[in-house]
């Protein structure tokens, strides 16, 4: 197996048993960063000079037998909103630019506690604030299976980046899709961690309302599922509970033209029926609250109408989101990207009144009891999207319309934030024109167990990650091959 296609468990066993260098495996990455992120724009800084001195640490302390860490010289990729020491954290703002952290998030610091090697941090947009990566600082991310759609948001840095096998694994955050999006766009594996489940410290922008901060998820992205087991056994505050896939049955969604999806969508989640033929037990239906999952995303995104988001526009706090906006439309003269700017003018319309928020409340709690029941023996076999990756543009367009086409389209992503689920996506197939698609596997907090058998199931039966290679430089052969 080439180097760049092992993903993080696998090449830590090998580095450990002295079979790969943590040197050779960070300056094959570093090579191949170097060739893919002109064209993808995945990688927004790097810290290569500081990864070769630490892989070159790390070889040398296995000669003396200390070595530790079950991501012992692997090196890894984190996105943009995690502080990582002496780097920056701009959120696609550039006033942010000239400040350095002073100490790593609480994932990374455990990851670095694993031994894990960061090569740098990927892009996002502006504040994390949007399904698709773009924003004026570092400008746009690519796909790199087809570099004019989408590579989603907002960890759609990270999700080009592992797709195109540039790191071993990567760390994500999710709010509102923001690692499905791109673990489905870009044919990687991506989890959620469940209501407060990880440490959020450290991740910029911080989740301070509680009606979001149970939305927020953070946890891998990555070419194995077991990866994923292994950065969240990492990053979590508590391991999840030993329940086995047998006690488990299979809810299927059921077709409505109002939640639409795509033909060849629905025949790859039909086809994780057929695989499995009836061993687990299964039920088509749409899960309790289901139909009214993406309004009270949108009502939570905007409980305060954006209020504290449009005060980290600007360094003296005084942008306005319609004032950045016109400047931008009129004049091209602002320095945030209107999908930022015209986002907050949404929240601020979608701000609810008190009377919503008490019965937003009421139906939290309603919904926390209920699904609590429900899920106990249940796992959700849901889309990530309608269709494979569209093109740059118009995914936001149908999440920002003014028509609210986003009740139809962000139901599937928007359940497993609301309920502050575990969620687990896969890569299932491609579409007839090779664009990948994937499944969410969704069940409640103390699931995850079951959830990543489940899913390596998938990933034996059907398929799993597929490195892209379209952006490989074919005389870099001697430094990518294993010998």
């Amino acid at each position: 197996m080439r180097l760049l296609e092992m993903d993080a468990l696998s090449l830590s066993k090998k580095i450990s048993n002295r079979e790969i260098s943590s040197y050779h495996a960070v300056r094959t990455y570093m090579n191949h960063l170097n060739a893919i992120n002109p064209v993808l724009n995945c990688l927004v800084e790097d810290r290569f000079n500081e990864a070769i001195e630490e892989a070159r640490k790390a070889d040398y302390t296995l000669t003396t037998g200390d070595a530790k860490g079950r991501l012992f010289g692997v090196p890894i990729s984190v996105k943009e909103c995690f502080h990582v020491t002496n780097m920056k954290t701009t959120g696609g703002l550039s006033y942010r630019a000239s400040t350095r952290e002073k100490e790593d998030a609480e994932v990374v610091r455990r990851l670095r506690a694993e031994g894990a090697i960061i090569l740098g941090k990927t892009n996002t947009p502006a504040l994390c604030f949007c399904q698709e990566t773009d924003n004026k600082h570092y400008g746009r991310t690519n796909n790199p299976w087809d570099v004019t759609r989408t590579s989603g948001g907002s960890s759609g840095g990270e999700g080009a980046l592992i797709a195109s096998g540039g790191a071993a694994v990567g760390l994500g955050a999710d709010i509102g899709g923001s690692i499905r999006f791109p673990s489905h766009f870009n044919g990687i594996v991506g989890f959620k961690s469940g209501n407060r489940q990880v440490s959020q410290e450290g991740n910029f922008p911080y989740v301070d309302k509680p009606e979001q901060e149970r939305m927020l998820g953070i946890g891998a992205m990555s070419k194995t599922v077991q990866d994923a087991r292994l950065m969240n056994e990492i990053i979590a505050h508590e391991p999840p509970s030993a329940r086995k896939l047998d006690d488990f049955k299979l809810v299927y969604p059921v077709p409505h033209h109002r939640y639409p999806i795509n033909r060849e969508t629905f025949q790859l989640i039909a086809g994780i029926r057929d695989a499995f033929d009836g061993e687990l037990g299964e039920e088509q239906a749409n899960p309790p609250f289901f139909e009214e999952a993406a309004l009270m995303w949108q009502q939570m995104m905007s409980v305060d109408g954006g209020a504290d988001m449009a005060k980290l526009m600007s360094d003296n706090e005084k942008a306005s989101p319609l004032g950045e906006y016109m400047k931008e439309k009129l004049f091209r003269s602002s320095d945030v990207h209107p999908y930022l700017s015209w986002a907050l003018i949404g929240t601020r319309l979608f701000k609810p009144n008190q009377k919503q928020i008490k019965q937003l409340h009421a139906s939290l709690k309603r919904g926390d009891e209920m699904l609590d029941d429900y899920l106990d023996d249940r796992i959700l076999i849901l889309p990530v999207y309608h269709s494979p990756a569209p093109r740059h543009g118009e995914l936001y367009q149908e999440l920002f319309s003014i028509r609210k086409t986003f009740l139809n389209y962000m139901p599937y992503i928007a359940y497993a934030n609301v309920w502050g689920l575990p969620s687990l996506t896969i890569p299932i197939g491609t579409s007839k024109e090779g664009l990948p698609i994937g499944v969410q596997l969704v069940s409640r907090v103390g699931h995850e167990e079951a959830l990543f058998q489940l899913g390596e199931q998938i990933e034996q039966r059907i398929g799993g990650y597929q490195r892209c290679l379209q952006h490989d430089v074919k005389n870099e052969k001697v430094e990518v091959e294993l010998v």
